[in-house]
């Protein structure tokens, strides 16, 4: 009879060794959890402190993952105060900065205390995932080999038009970031502003009610007035697109301008091009006072 074989011996993993000293950049979920990255979360294990846009938040990002680490309040209310604690702690412990959801930094608190870091000399360590920004571009069907991000517009018109008239001949793909109640809004002044452009519409990114809706700028517009989006919503809109038409608009203004009144050129010479009247505007008083 064969002797019985050894009993067989698993070896026991050791345990992870700690996270060095630094400020830890993590992304945490825009909607899913199940988006979150193995790092990020043996990152969010592992800290000795997390800093979070609201704690609550992230609480239940923690009781997800089963585990408590201390937490402390960043954000833009608190943050002059509470930055130097952070970048000191940081120096000697690993510190996790986490917004409410998808990337630090990106129209989210967080790029003073990574500046205050670094002139500290404290190590910066990014843990890249979810960007709320990045899935809308992905999902819109528009030009991606160049971009703008944009964040939120003013909630004022003034300033919003404002922003909307710097960014009218940039040829790349705008995103913004928007609330629901205000998408329609933001959409007329996106049409007024730069002309029907092709856009995108993406609400509730990841998540049960994942909705991305294409079409004209006007048409959108339309589309929301009637009924506003729920949840979080990215806009995105196509660049500006040149012609052989319109690609000298400065020489067509110029010209316009030399023989009748800028109000009269403006008009000209947005109707000529197709261009959106206030953009045309905008620039001609740039001209003329340039």
């Amino acid at each position: 009879m064969l002797p019985p074989p050894p009993p067989t011996v698993f070896p026991i993993a050791p345990p992870p060794a700690p996270l060095p000293p630094g400020l830890y950049i993590v992304a945490t979920p825009i909607g899913n959890l199940g988006d979150l990255s193995p790092r990020a979360a043996a990152v969010l294990r592992g800290a000795a402190l997390i800093a979070a846009e609201d704690t609550r938040v992230t609480a239940k990002l923690l009781a997800h993952l089963g585990v408590k680490v201390p937490m402390t309040p960043y954000h833009d209310h608190n943050g002059d105060a509470v930055r130097p604690g952070l970048v000191a702690q940081a120096a000697t412990a690993a510190v996790a900065l986490v917004s409410d959801a998808g990337t630090p930094l990106i129209s989210d608190p967080g790029f003073k205390l990574v500046g205050a870091a670094r002139s500290a000399g404290v190590a910066v360590v990014t843990i890249p995932g979810p960007c709320a920004a990045i899935a809308a571009l992905t999902l819109a069907a528009l030009p991606t080999d160049r971009f703008l991000f944009m964040g939120f517009l003013p909630a004022k018109a003034a300033m919003r038009d404002t922003a909307i008239d710097e960014v009218a001949r940039l040829r790349a793909t705008l995103v913004c970031y928007e609330s629901g109640p205000r998408t329609a809004a933001t959409l007329t002044a996106l049409a007024a502003r730069l002309g029907d452009r092709p856009a995108a519409v993406a609400r509730e990114i990841t998540k049960r009610f994942e909705e991305t809706t294409t079409g004209s700028l006007a048409t959108l517009a339309a589309r929301y007035a009637a009924a506003a989006p729920r949840g979080e919503v990215v806009i995105v809109v196509g660049g500006f697109a040149a012609t052989s038409d319109d690609v000298d608009l400065d020489g067509l203004l110029a010209a316009a301008m030399a023989r009748t009144s800028l109000s009269a050129a403006v008009a000209e010479v947005s109707a000529a091009l197709g261009l959106a009247r206030s953009a045309v505007y905008s620039r001609a008083l740039a001209l003329r006072d340039g």
